[in-house]
């Protein structure tokens, strides 16, 4: 699981908005004109711009886990 204070620091790679935690498994840009969606896998946030791209135009109510 990724620690609150990690949380507290990350910010979305492509525009530097804050990120928002979804599903435990899932780090959501908070930019509703960014929509990048970053996975976490085993418990390390994959933060790159290319990553976000491929989950921009998925809600996250279907994100899943990853």
């Amino acid at each position: 699981m990724v620690s609150q204070e990690l949380l507290d620091l990350l910010v979305c790679p492509a525009c530097k908005s804050k990120v928002k935690l979804v599903q435990e498994a899932w780090l959501a840009c908070q930019n509703p004109d960014c929509r990048r969606k970053y996975p976490i896998r085993n418990d390390i946030p994959v933060m790159l711009i290319e990553e976000g791209d491929k989950y921009r135009d998925v809600s996250v109510e279907n994100l899943g886990t990853s």
